[in-house]
């Protein structure tokens, strides 16, 4: 199966068994916008549980807010929004398809990265054990051209987008030839700019509404209640205020499922520093969000840094820790060294006086920012895509065949157990009952009579619940029961009087936190 397979499978599974849903299906739905269904919800709910927890309970230093979607339209001037978010848009008029020129010429980089990824490999095949990569690669010729180019398109693109030059943009796409992915043809239109910003009215009469804007991003909440946190939680530099919330934003080039949609969450954390010591800070959570992603168990080769090559205006230092999602390495989380742009904007354009007086050096001072941000949407995708298996299944005592699986790690799956009566007579049905009971108060249960044992299995491995427990008829003899592993499928049997703790050991989301 190829990852585009792949990736078109898990939509279709997270559909069947109630994770995401498209938004007003039946109104055919609309474009880039999607509801999370009963199992989807759960498990957004443990993601931002876990970054909570994490950023807010774990950090003295960190408190957490909710400030309002609607703020005073002279916020988004402040911010830079209304005058520069935009995206540099081009058309193909074969296609009649529209996409973002950075990212057309990101992704032509990425083909030639590939490219080369693909030339080390097959040498490190021939040469074995000899084999010296970093010879390899300053003596190859593919290699070097490649690297030649790469070189050259991100230089220029680079400058393209720090001068705002969209007609340097367009060269530069038709010199690199890159043609259009549906139809095939380099019949490009001009680059334009479009500002992502939802536009609404506030007011009872129309005539009289003022414009505001749906947030493009949960980060200007924070800043405007600075000193609002700060005085009333007597907060000292350093600190951290944190936030989850909806964001908007009008993707003319929305694609990819939930990866990128006009209607997303964000968990966002501002931490507030002295000026010049913003550089330590921001490497010293550029490291901490790495953890907090490898804590998850999906492996640190799906990980990886990107630093950015064009600086947003209010940035002086940035990087992106991106995942291996089926369509390739993309954005995840953003770490950014923000400066005091946003504090300093605020207090100009309110006229309010925003700084920070440091009992320790006696001085008022306006604080420096780093800032972590990661979607919720994507993190719930990363996770779909990275536990989504299909295997065949040879072990005793289950039906043969194979099973799709989704191995989300257990702390974060959306159901934690499966309670099940073998049969539904005998007593079993009550006897399960009763332990649905004892365990429902602090773990999300599922009660399943229907169908065979084998098939009720197979349901709760296709939503990832990672322990199913049987109740048969010797347990109404000594009060044992049988725990099934979902990944293993291994079986133990186990008193009903201990099962709080096992599970409590092996799906508490406490077994995160403490890696961090």
């Amino acid at each position: 199966m190829t990852q585009e397979e792949l990736f078109k499978t898990l939509i279709a599974h997270c559909k069947e068994y109630g994770f995401i849903f498209p938004s007003s299906e039946i109104y055919d739905g609309l474009s880039a916008v999607y509801d999370y269904g009963q199992l989807g919800s759960e498990l957004k709910n443990n993601i931002k549980r876990y970054w909570w927890e994490a950023m807010v309970r774990l950090n003295e230093n960190i408190v957490g807010i909710d400030a309002a979607i609607f703020m005073h339209p002279r916020t988004w001037e402040a911010s830079g929004h209304v005058g520069a978010f935009n995206d540099p848009l081009i058309d193909n008029k074969d296609s009649k398809k529209r996409y973002r020129a950075d990212v057309l010429l990101e992704e032509y980089i990425a083909k030639l990265e590939e490219k080369n990824s693909k030339e080390v490999e097959k040498a490190r095949k021939k040469f074995g054990e000899s084999f010296d990569e970093q010879k390899f690669c300053e003596t190859n010729p593919n290699v070097l051209r490649n690297a030649k180019k790469i070189d050259e398109v991100r230089t220029r693109m680079v400058k393209c987008l720090n001068d705002s030059d969209l007609e340097g943009l367009r060269q530069l796409i038709i010199d690199s030839e890159i043609v259009c992915p549906i139809s095939g043809t380099r019949n490009w239109t001009e680059v334009r700019q479009f500002n992502l910003m939802f536009e609404t009215k506030l007011g009872s009469v129309s005539e009289e509404a003022n414009t505001i804007y749906l947030r493009p991003e949960t980060a200007q909440g924070i800043f405007v209640n600075f000193l609002n946190v700060q005085k009333t939680g007597r907060m000292k530099v350093p600190f951290g205020i944190a936030q989850i919330g909806k964001a908007f934003r009008n993707e003319i080039v929305a694609r990819q499922f939930i990866f990128r949609m006009r209607e997303f969450e964000q968990m966002e954390m501002q931490f507030f520093v002295r000026p010049g010591e913003e550089m330590k800070w921001y490497e010293h959570w550029r490291n901490a969000r790495l953890q907090w992603h490898l804590a998850i168990g999906m492996g640190a080769e799906n990980y990886r840094y990107h630093p950015h090559d064009k600086l947003a205006h209010y940035a002086n230092a940035a990087c992106d820790i991106e995942f291996n999602f089926p369509f390739g390495f993309k954005e995840l989380e953003g770490i950014h060294s923000r400066t005091d742009f946003d504090l300093g904007n605020h207090q100009k354009f309110s006229g309010k006086k925003i700084q920070y007086f440091d009992p320790e050096t006696n001085e008022g001072y306006t604080p420096y920012v780093v800032e972590t941000s990661i979607g919720v949407d994507r993190t719930v995708l990363a996770i779909l895509a990275h536990a989504y298996t299909e295997e065949v299944v040879q072990k005793d005592g289950e039906e043969g065949g194979t099973r799709v699986v989704l191995r989300i790690p257990a702390p974060l799956a959306p159901v934690k157990l499966a309670i099940l009566p073998l049969v539904k007579k005998d007593g079993l049905p009550e006897k399960a009952r009763e332990i649905l009971t004892a365990l429902k108060f602090d773990f999300n249960c599922q009660y399943d009579e229907k169908d065979s044992i084998g098939k009720r299995y197979r349901r709760q491995d296709a939503i990832g619940t990672p322990y199913c427990i049987t109740i048969d008829h010797q347990s109404l003899q000594d009060n044992t029961v049988t725990v099934r592993e979902r990944d293993t499928m291994q079986q133990e049997r186990v008193p009903i009087a201990s099962l709080h703790a096992l599970l409590t050991e092996r799906v508490s989301l406490s077994n995160l936190l403490r890696k961090l």
